[in-house]
């Protein structure tokens, strides 16, 4: 058996544990483990028929090449957004140029390269960890009848088809130390600290880790925001504080009503732009409507650096034996998730029937624009 792994998107804690676990796992029954370096551009930069040249695009994994890796964050295979079904001419290797018909929209699909370069390998099965992006490719690989194990990272914890994510608790974790941690400066010159988080459509983190720092506000990609309602409520926390100091926290792809979102920078292969800059332009406005300084800190990827905390360490090697143990039972075109507190497997193309947003009725309180959890019994761990 020889076992095809990568990893894809954005990096998160917990990838190198669960690279380490296939490997080590792998390694146990006999198998071959092959990394493919920067998510599916490894395969797509991979030309068969220079072989010796594609080595630099793969990394040949062993028992003590992994070993000491799950102690580190990040990933050591790389990462990269690429998705081979959806490819600009220009963004393909030299050697691809000019050999798929691009569509009406002047994209081409690059899965017979995908697969010309599994079958040239040997890769019986490939294991992916990525989000959306990565597994919907692997879902599309999965239904061309390639087998695929799929395994659900990001730290936005939004996946559709499990409950859990890798990379997601270390995330609320950091966002939560340095929040708090944010206190000191904000109270002393008596602010209003604005907290900007990752999370594009998802504001699941920024709704935990805001519970858990127990901030005065907190703005999540759901839900559109009335600008002037919201700079009365945080100067009215601020004036309420003995301290005199008020915390708001926000995601990224939060909007104000009637506008979209913040984008800047050039759109990638896939027209998507970069999120970023609400913060900074809500600490601005909220100086204008209330005379009250602000300090605004984007923590960015601060969020998904550094170890894995032991929940990521935890499930992370926990889905790399999952995935092992399936493939030895002769199964495939599966994803690893957590349901109801237990591990389980559900359809590889799961991933792309739905999407997974935070339960606003439930968990937040769109008037006051906070977390609302007004009843646990029965509800997720993590409110979403």
């Amino acid at each position: 058996m020889r076992i095809g792994i990568l990893t894809g998107g954005g990096d998160v804690p917990g990838l190198n544990p669960c690279i380490k676990a296939v490997t080590w796992r792998a390694g146990e029954r006999g198998w071959e483990v092959i990394g493919f370096r920067r998510g599916w551009l490894g395969p797509l930069a991979f030309n068969p028929d220079d072989p010796e040249g594609g080595e630099a695009h793969l990394m040949r994994l062993t028992h003590e090449r992994v070993r000491t890796i799950d102690r580190m964050g990040g990933t050591v295979l790389h990462t990269s957004r690429t998705n081979p079904r959806f490819m600009r001419e220009d963004m393909l290797p030299d050697f691809l140029k000019g050999k798929f018909k691009p569509d009406a929209n002047g994209m081409v699909d690059c899965t017979p390269h995908i697969l010309r370069v599994m079958e040239h390998l040997g890769i019986d099965v490939m294991v992916t960890i990525g989000g959306d992006g990565t597994l919907s490719y692997s879902a599309h690989l999965h239904i061309q009848g390639f087998p695929v194990v799929s395994i659900p990272k990001t730290m936005d914890n939004d996946v559709f088809g499990t409950d859990y994510c890798i990379g997601f608790s270390t995330a609320v974790s950091r966002s939560v130390e340095h929040i708090n941690a944010l206190r000191t400066s904000t109270s002393s010159h008596e602010r209003i600290a604005v907290v900007e988080l990752f999370g594009r459509h998802s504001g699941e983190t920024a709704l935990i880790a805001s519970y858990l720092a127990d901030v005065d506000r907190a703005l999540i990609a759901e839900v559109p925001f009335d600008l002037p309602r919201l700079a009365d409520l945080i100067a009215g926390d601020r004036a309420r504080n003995p301290s005199r100091y008020a915390m708001l926290v926000v995601s990224e792809g939060a909007s104000i009503e009637g506008e979209g979102v913040i984008e800047h920078g050039e759109a990638d292969e896939h027209g998507r732009r970069r999120l970023g800059g609400i913060g900074e332009i809500l600490g601005e406005e909220i100086t204008k409507l209330t005379g009250v300084g602000t300090i605004h800190q984007s923590l960015a990827y601060l969020m998904r650096a550094g170890t894995p905390d032991a929940l990521d360490q935890m499930v992370a090697k926990s889905y790399g034996a999952l995935a092992v143990q399936m493939i030895e039972e002769g199964k495939t075109g599966f994803m690893t998730v957590l349901r109801d507190g237990n591990y389980a497997t559900v359809p590889a193309d799961t991933c792309v029937t739905g999407r997974k947003r935070v339960d606003i009725e439930a968990f937040y309180d769109t008037k006051a624009y906070r977390p609302r959890v007004a009843e646990v019994n029965g509800k997720p761990m993590f409110f979403y």
